[in-house]
């Protein structure tokens, strides 16, 4: 094999596994890898094209709430160039057009781009079933989608006659419980609630399981709640145009699910009082006289600081016998270990 069809093939590798979580089965693995190896030997011999954006098409299965900034990637693109192809296929009524497997962010970013025009591609050969399951699976290698977006996706996967429960959690790599559940969840809350709360990342299965069930047993207009998601979203983005700073602060998603948690009687759950600080007492040490640092005990134990000088240093490497020494000195004097 000729160096530069190494390196292709290694790039299409990275491509394809860059983040991907360790499976935890031997199914899992088979599972995780089989889309992405397809994908890898239906590409065009490996050869990375030079497309235009517009020739592109997106029309994906959704699998992101929020739309993420790709003002960031733009800036990297116009600095250092595209280093990773995106997958596209060719349009079967269209040979010079396209559709997009994965890439989206650097498609965007290359759309808003000034400095770059052109975007580079694996170009696949893959029929519809083939190309979604690439999709999921790198979405799912990059480890970034949140609970409710996994969930909309799997209930997405299922209506659309991708497959049933069992088929879908073996694509998505969990289990079959995991799949009823998180659709059951979104089908209590409503498409259009979920996504006008939005991802809330970080936010996991319990508190969206919470909230499904305080709107089952409140029986709460669930077009009223996406009314109140919709008006904490915007008092979010009003409190981060007057006070940019905020921006990195301020979860947009976070405060439309608390504010649909107020309405319905229910939220997180109430941070556990912290554990009474033990009163330190510090008391000072001295040597030939002078002060040379402190005795502390807090709240995890007793600590001596001394300052900084040689008999510190010399302490510090002797500190295991001086320490054994003192300890047998105390079990001397009547101490029990």
């Amino acid at each position: 094999m000729s160096n530069n069809r190494k390196k292709r093939n290694a790039l299409l590798e990275n491509l394809a596994a860059a983040g991907a979580p360790a499976p935890t089965t031997a199914s899992s693995m088979m599972t995780a890898n089989r889309a992405l190896r397809s994908a890898r030997d239906a590409v065009d011999a490996h050869q990375v094209w030079t497309l235009d954006p517009s020739q592109i098409e997106d029309t994906r299965l959704a699998d992101r709430i929020d739309p993420e900034d790709v003002a960031d990637l733009r800036d990297a693109i116009d600095a250092n160039g595209q280093t990773v192809p995106i997958l596209v296929r060719r349009l079967p009524d269209d040979p010079d057009r396209y559709s997009l497997i994965y890439g989206r962010r650097r498609l965007e970013a290359i759309r808003l781009s000034d400095k770059v025009d052109k975007v580079r591609a694996l170009v696949a050969n893959m029929d519809d079933d083939s190309a979604l399951r690439a999709q999921i699976s790198e979405n799912m290698a990059r480890r970034d989608l949140s609970f409710i977006e996994k969930a909309l996706m799997a209930r997405s996967l299922v209506q659309s006659g991708f497959g049933n429960q069992s088929q879908v959690a073996e694509v998505l790599t969990v289990t079959k419980s995991s799949v009823s559940m998180a659709i059951s969840i979104v089908e209590t809350l409503g498409e259009d609630l979920a996504r006008r709360i939005g991802a809330a990342h970080g936010v996991g299965r319990p508190r969206w399981e919470r909230l499904s069930r305080a709107i089952q047993d409140s029986g709460a207009d669930t077009a009223h709640l996406t009314e109140i998601a919709h008006d904490a979203r915007d008092k979010a983005n009003i409190e981060i145009i007057r006070n940019p700073d905020l921006a990195e602060e301020i979860d947009i998603s976070l405060r439309a699910l608390e504010a649909v948690e107020k309405a319905v009687g229910t939220g997180a759950q109430p941070a556990k009082p912290p554990a009474p600080k033990t009163p330190q007492r510090a008391q000072p040490l001295s040597l030939a006289g002078r002060k040379a640092g402190s005795l502390k005990r807090g709240p995890k134990g007793l600590t001596i600081a001394l300052e900084d000088g040689p008999f510190s240093d010399w302490l510090e490497s002797e500190a295991q016998s001086v320490l054994t020494e003192l300890h047998d000195r105390w079990l001397k004097s009547g101490g029990h270990s």
